[in-house]
C-alpha cells in the first residue's frame, strides 16, 4: 500500500508553544446572475490555431462555476473545462452562449473581441 499525502498546504510550523494556527478559509459568496458581469473571448493561442470559447469574470464559489460550465457545455454539445475562474468550451459558440446565459438570468454578459 501506498503512503497517504500529508496536506500541508504550505505552513510552516513554529517551536512556539503559545501559537495557534488559524485555518478558516474564506468561502466566496456567488452573486446572483443578473448582477454577474461576464465576458465571451474566442481564443486561438497555444491550441494549434483550433478556437475555444472563453467566458471570464465569474464571481463565486468554485462548484457555482463548474455547475455553469458543466450546462454549457451539455447545451452545446461540446467538452471543455474549467481552470484558473475561466470556462473553457471547445469551438466558436459565442453565440450560442450568449443566449444561453441572457436566458439563466445572467443579463450582463457581453462579447468581447472580433
Amino acid at each position: 500500500m501506498g503512503r497517504k499525502k500529508k496536506d500541508n498546504r504550505g505552513f510552516v510550523f513554529s517551536t512556539d508553544p503559545d501559537f495557534e494556527f488559524d485555518h478558516s478559509e474564506e468561502e466566496v459568496e456567488t452573486l446572483e446572475p443578473s448582477k454577474q458581469l461576464l465576458r465571451l473571448f474566442i481564443d486561438r493561442k497555444s491550441r494549434k490555431g483550433k478556437e475555444v470559447t472563453l467566458v471570464k469574470g465569474f464571481i463565486g464559489s468554485d462548484d457555482d462555476l463548474k455547475d455553469l460550465g458543466k450546462f454549457l457545455k451539455s447545451k452545446c454539445g461540446v467538452g471543455g473545462s474549467v481552470k484558473d475562474g475561466e470556462i473553457l468550451i471547445q469551438g466558436n459558440h459565442r453565440d450560442k452562449i450568449l443566449d444561453l446565459l441572457v436566458k439563466e438570468g445572467y443579463s450582463k454578459t457581453k462579447k468581447v473581441g472580433g
